[in-house]
């Protein structure tokens, strides 16, 4: 079974030229053996982020969206916000331990991060930080548990087109 991934940018400013966290999530991800079905720019508003996430997963279009940007404590990261509104349930840990690590590769700012994960509609959600580094990171902690996550998000459904 080949997991579908549907990976986001969440910018205001990104373009596909200047889109580097996308790429490295891309890469990382196809390295690994899963199958992006769709990479997209949204603005970082909290209507397009919902919108993309709902569709994606009731249109059984992925089994994953992994999403980058908008995690941060500015006045335009709502990327947070968005999904802590739809998350039907929440993968605590994942933040956690994102954090946790970030601490120690990049020191206490990292706790600013609003790193998140969770599931909807069967879909499991993971949320990272815009920076390539940030993304290259955190979808470095996903890939050993995206399968065993989409499995027990999916439950007995098991269309994987």
């Amino acid at each position: 079974m080949t997991l579908r991934v549907f990976t986001v940018t969440v910018s205001d400013s990104r373009t596909p030229e200047t889109d580097t966290a996308g790429v490295k999530l891309k890469e990382a991800l196809t390295k690994a053996g899963f199958r992006i079905v769709r990479h997209v720019i949204v603005k970082d508003e909290v209507q397009h982020i919902q919108e993309l996430v709902r569709s994606v997963s009731t249109e059984n279009l992925a089994d994953a969206v992994i999403l980058s940007g908008g995690t941060g404590i500015a006045p335009r990261d709502v990327t947070t916000e968005a999904l802590n509104a739809i998350y039907e349930k929440r993968i605590d840990g994942f933040g956690e331990e994102f954090r946790r690590k970030s601490i120690e590769s990049i020191g206490p700012r990292a706790m600013l991060s609003r790193a998140s994960a969770g599931t909807f509609d069967g879909c499991v959600i993971f949320s990272l930080p815009g920076s390539s580094k940030a993304a290259a990171f955190g979808v470095e902690m996903i890939i050993p548990i995206l399968e065993h996550a989409c499995e027990q998000a999916l439950g007995t459904r098991t269309s994987h087109g």
